[in-house]
């Protein structure tokens, strides 16, 4: 086989020379190239694998955004940069370009938020006061979820608590007008123990819907049946109770916020995440509110209702069963105008959990309670609460007077509660009776009674006048005047002459003789005088000798 492969190609030499040409065609040189054409993509491969993706940051303002040097940080360590910074298409808002390390890629995750760290001048002091220096950069939090994103929106505040921090979150809801803001302090008995993290406005509903974090290991002091409630700076209540001012501590004089409190001594249980509390105005309407089950009544009221707010007290004898609802409530309804004197109509609720305390509240068997004590005579008034506000307050009690016609009463769907006059309605009726009394009484003799009383009395005082008058000329005359001049005169005269009437005196011892005769005279006139009592005729007659007495007889 070798001879004949030798002899072809000795017949084809054309054909052996082709091959040698083809052969010699490739070049060591090449080798250079090609080493270079695989390096370049190896570089390639491998700046592509170590370079990380591409984000879209949304801000409504890129104040200190700068492209190629605006860093992105988490935990003060770089993780990308900006490369571009642009306007949206509708010129609403920026947009920034970032690119964030391959070896961060794993932080791009559905709940990952961004914000710009820059000074910020707020309630806690200044904060990012580092960026004056070294410019403003975008912090980022690393989010838990396992869905990856790559478009972001920056937050206009910094977050109030970072992930990784142990806690509760909590949502509140609220009227419009007693909204939070974020980062308000949450506080409990005057110590901060969380933040406001969100604030959203719904306006389905037209209420404000809040996010609170509270820091661990103050969420165990969330239950079930915990109140929140505005912590305002300074709050003043003007009530039927009075004045009443409470003071927050320094940090809710400045920014308010909101603090809480479990209000009543219930059992409760911890607290879920995904419950929504409600946000009350102040502490009094924190504690209205749990007293959720309420019976509601009304009353037609047909005195004036200033003074009347909502929110007033209803009582039973001092006793506080329920609140003002509503004042009016439902004034133009068609049942209103059919009424007598046009009666204002009043909501009102009866709580009965004021005083069930911890026994579970029945309301058919309130209702029926209610019922029986409006027909024996329960009826409302109002009554002054505070004489220097002017405040009033529902009071109810039984009128046992009330009429039966009264009883049976309801205006749009409510049962009516019967009411009376309030006080000053009721002096008013009483002196109007009274007046009517007067005008039936016949008081003309009494009238012309008291006018001869009248005459006789300024007859009396002009007499008595005139007797004045005479003593005031008495008391005048000069001869009474001398009237005490001779009297002196008369006891000095006298005083002298009880002098001369002294023991040792002639005059004393001559008077002295004269008594000592006088009686002796007096002993010696005895006899006679006896003699004449006994027997008056014995100067004319002689006196008839008498019988010797004669001893009585011994008994025998």
């Amino acid at each position: 086989m070798s001879d004949t492969g030798s002899d072809e190609q000795s017949q084809n030499p054309e054909m052996h020379k082709a091959k040698t040409t083809r052969a010699s065609r490739f070049s060591p040189i090449w080798i250079i190239p090609i080493v270079a054409a695989l390096m370049g993509a190896w570089l390639v491969v491998d700046n592509y694998r170590n370079t990380g993706p591409l984000i879209t940051l949304t801000i409504s303002n890129a104040e200190g955004i700068e492209a190629g040097k605006t860093k992105i940080k988490t935990r003060n360590v770089d993780i990308g940069r900006v490369e571009e910074v642009k306007l949206s298409e509708d010129l609403s808002h920026a947009l920034i370009i970032a690119r964030i390390n391959h070896d961060a890629e794993d932080v791009l995750v559905e709940n990952t938020r961004f914000w710009v760290v820059k000074p910020r001048v707020g309630r806690e002091g200044i904060t990012g006061f580092g960026t004056v220096l070294s410019g403003a950069y975008i912090q980022l939090d690393p989010g838990d979820s396992a869905k990856k994103k790559r478009k972001f929106d920056v937050l206009k505040e910094p977050p109030v608590a970072l992930d990784g921090v142990e806690g509760i979150r909590i949502k509140l809801v609220s009227q419009l007008g007693n909204s939070l803001r974020v980062g308000d302090p949450v506080t409990y008995q005057g110590y901060t123990v969380g933040r406001v993290e969100t604030v959203e406005f719904d306006e389905n509903s037209i209420k404000v819907h809040h996010q609170l974090f509270i820091e661990r290991p103050y969420d165990s002091l969330i239950k079930s049946n915990t109140h929140f409630w505005s912590a305002k700076g300074i709050n003043l209540e003007i009530s039927s109770a009075g004045f009443e001012v409470n003071i927050a501590s320094l940090e809710a004089l400045l920014s308010g916020g909101v603090t809480f409190g479990v209000l009543d001594d219930l059992p409760a249980s911890e607290a879920e995440p995904d419950k929504v509390y409600q946000l009350y105005a102040n502490e009094e309407s924190a504690r209205q509110g749990m007293f959720s089950e309420s019976l509601e009544y009304v009353l037609l009221v047909e005195d004036t209702v200033r003074g009347l707010a909502e929110g007033a007290p209803v009582e039973f004898r001092g006793i506080r069963v329920g609140t003002v609802r509503k004042v009016p409530w439902r004034f133009t309804s068609p049942e209103r105008p059919i009424r007598d004197n046009f009666a204002i109509p009043v909501l009102i609720s009866v709580e009965p959990q004021r005083l069930s305390g911890r026994e579970k509240v029945d309301l058919d068997n309130w209702q029926e309670r209610i019922e029986n004590l409006i027909g024996n005579g329960l009826s409302a008034s109002l009554k002054s609460g505070n004489l220097l506000t002017g405040a009033l307050f529902v009071d109810l009690n039984i009128d046992r007077d009330r009429s039966v016609e009264q009883v049976a009463q309801t205006f749009e769907g409510r049962r009516v509660i019967p009411t009376t006059p309030t006080g000053l309605a009721q002096i008013e009726l009483k002196v109007s009776t009274l007046l009517d009394k007067l005008n039936t009484l016949n008081i003309e003799p009494v009238l012309s009674g008291m006018n001869d009383t009248v005459e006789q009395s300024e007859t009396l005082l002009r007499e008595i006048r005139q007797l004045t008058e005479s003593i005031n000329q008495l008391v005048n005359n000069d001869e009474l005047k001398s009237v005490p001049a001779n009297m002196n005169q008369t006891l000095d005269e006298l005083r002298q002459t009880i002098k001369g009437l002294s023991p040792d005196s002639p005059a004393y011892q001559e008077l002295s003789r004269t008594l000592q005769s006088l009686n002796e005279l007096l002993r010696d006139a005895q006899p006679l005088a006896r003699t004449l009592k006994e027997q008056p005729n014995a100067l004319i007659f002689n006196q008839s000798p008498s019988q010797d007495p004669q001893p009585p007889a011994a008994q025998p």
